[in-house]
């Protein structure tokens, strides 16, 4: 079966980078998280550590951001929204997790009768799961739909860089599974494709005219998306 697919071998994001040194404080944090025999609230950090709650929130969301920490909603307890439990990761199990995504995109693109599709879909149900959980950050303005869906693509690590001119138009200057794109870019790059569009149905925006344009260019992938032109246009 023949693609459009432009040549990766000089076009595209960059892979994840070695990580820089972590601040006294955040790799505390992170020491706390990997002590702790279950996942931890914030609060509870904030109980531990002694620091200010909005301190420990800005290094706990760096930690995710980096892959050194997960965060999931608690199981409901009661009235009001569950709290945020936080672990620690490890290096290893983001190279398993790198692993077994290359072998499920194999197996795609080996089995599928229509790879781009099937990993689309794959793709909106992974968004509609992960966005699920940002419905409060998100909000019900279309400005907090599109930086819900900005961060996070900063979380799963594409390092998105918008467009001044043209809010619709992000460059997604790193790949957390750039090995398996080069291999089989219809399979991961349409993953990718459908988790935007997932999540941004999942907060209310409308994902018509979403398109993934992958190796568009020297260091990026480019993500077309429609539906940021109003919502990061008014943005403050």
């Amino acid at each position: 079966m023949e693609n459009n697919w432009p040549s990766p071998s000089s076009l595209g994001p960059r892979p994840t980078t070695p990580r820089r040194p972590l601040s006294p404080s955040r790799s505390a944090i992170l020491e706390h998280l990997r002590a702790q025999p279950e996942p931890v609230t914030q609060a509870a950090l904030v109980g531990i550590t002694g620091l200010h709650t909005n301190t420990v929130r800005e290094h706990l969301d760096a930690l995710v951001r980096a892959g050194l920490a997960r965060r999931r909603r608690a199981e409901p307890s009661g009235r009001g929204r569950p709290a945020w439990l936080y672990d620690a990761t490890t290096e290893e199990s983001a190279s398993e997790y790198a692993g077994l995504a290359a072998a499920l995109a194999a197996s795609i693109a080996r089995t599928s009768r229509a790879p781009g599709q099937d990993a689309a879909a794959a793709g909106e149900a992974w968004g509609h799961e992960l966005a699920r959980d940002r419905a409060a950050e998100a909000g019900d303005t279309a400005v907090g739909a599109g930086r819900a869906v900005l961060a996070l693509l900063d979380d799963l690590g594409f390092e998105p860089r918008e467009d001044p001119g043209t809010p619709s138009r992000v460059r997604l200057t790193r790949c957390p599974l750039l090995a398996a794109a080069h291999r089989h870019p219809e399979v991961v790059c349409g993953v990718h494709l459908g988790l935007v569009r997932g999540a941004l149905q999942e907060h209310g925006a409308d994902p018509a005219g979403t398109e993934l344009v992958p190796f568009a260019e020297p260091g990026a992938c480019l993500l077309v998306v429609p539906a940021l032109d109003e919502a990061l246009g008014e943005a403050p």
